[in-house]
């Protein structure tokens, strides 16, 4: 099945998180291939950073409001003022690592956030005429590790289980159920994704690939966790940002879609193809390979072994495919972070962004 263009309808998108990795793709996305105006609202903690928006930040579809998604009052207002077609609703805490040494957090964004979201979202779409009400929609994005570990073999997909194990999986396992919830009990028009990891552009640099790529620049140790075999389906987040679009302006309200890069990949595996490629783009002065710098650290608490994607239901039923293969993903991935230190080198200063966490317990 080929893929379509975007709608050609203009839309009102409210994103929150829109500051973040996958939220600015998106909004990046939308501003340069649709008609679509955007609300971008986001509290702007640590991972949150508006430079990431300067592509498009001058563009009259696109404003910004700080505001925490917790603060019902606040977003309330948001949706009056704005009026939008569609909320889609990325804001969340979101690094594994993080949440096994600061679980609060997570709880409140992530679980309290979306509740508060939901609230007001319904109280809005309630007051909504019958044509608005029909077309509105509630996109909520979650993760694939809502699903817990794989065997070997075998995919995820829209029907299985869940079975989270880390503080951050298991807060959004939970706000995919308060979605569904809001749905199932009072009728709003709901669609939700699960996705793979991502990379690409604008990544926080505590995050595995842009990780590697900076500490192998600064000639550091590379840390694996354990044998580096634990396995992740991996996803370049401008896909993702079409992905996206896709599901709110075509899906099916009720539905759920798993969206995933067919890139499967060991950790090991993931970190030697930046070192071979960094040994062709920007070879080490002393002509050795970045693969020296590989260093094995002790595993984290609760690290699943497998995850994978079978993302048949969204190319069969919304038309989309992934663009990129990983090798031309991490490629663009590494090109990007060369020309850009500009934008990764005060994240390293200021805020710590390549320190080590998730070791506590």
């Amino acid at each position: 099945m080929t893929e379509t263009v975007s709608s050609s309808k203009p839309l009102r998108i409210l994103v929150t998180g829109g500051a973040g990795f996958i939220g600015s793709a998106l909004v990046r996305h939308l501003i340069r291939e649709t008609p679509h105006e955007v609300l971008n609202v986001d509290k702007l903690t640590y991972a949150g950073n508006l430079s990431s928006l300067a592509p498009i930040d001058n563009s009259p579809r696109y404003r910004f409001l700080q505001a925490d998604i917790c603060d019902g009052p606040a977003i309330a207002q948001a949706l009056a003022d704005f009026r939008p077609d569609v909320v889609t609703h990325l804001a969340a805490e979101s690094h594994v690592d993080r949440s096994i040494d600061g679980p609060a957090a997570f709880i409140e964004t992530n679980i309290v956030g979306t509740f508060t979201m939901l609230n007001a979202a319904l109280d809005y779409w309630r007051g909504l005429d019958d044509a608005a009400k029909a077309e509105f929609r509630f996109h909520h994005i979650s993760t694939d590790e809502v699903f817990g570990t794989l065997a070997d073999d075998g995919f995820f997909t829209e029907e299985t289980p869940y079975d989270p194990h880390s503080p951050y999986s298991a807060s959004k396992a939970s706000s995919d159920h308060l979605v569904r919830a809001w749905h199932d009990t009072y009728g709003l028009p709901v669609l939700v994704t699960n996705c793979s990891n991502n990379y690409g552009p604008f990544h926080f640099p505590e995050k595995l690939i842009p990780l590697i790529i900076i500490k192998a620049l600064s000639g550091e140790g590379l840390p694996v966790y354990g044998e580096g075999l634990n396995v992740r389906d991996w996803l370049f987040v401008e896909d993702h940002a079409r992905a996206l679009t896709r599901v709110f302006e075509t899906g099916t309200p009720g539905q759920s879609y798993i969206i995933g890069g067919r890139a499967e990949k060991t950790n090991i595996a993931v970190v030697t193809r930046i070192c071979e490629t960094l040994d062709g783009i920007r070879p080490r002065a002393d002509g050795k390979s970045y693969k020296d710098q590989i260093t094995y650290v002790t595993d984290r608490p609760g690290h699943d072994h497998r995850y994978a994607i079978d993302p048949s239901k969204i190319e069969r039923e919304l038309g989309w495919t992934a663009r990129e293969s990983f090798d031309s993903g991490i490629e663009r991935t590494i090109r990007w972070y060369l020309d850009n230190e500009a934008w990764w080198r005060p994240l390293v200063v200021e805020k710590g962004a390549v320190k080590r966490v998730g070791l506590s317990g």
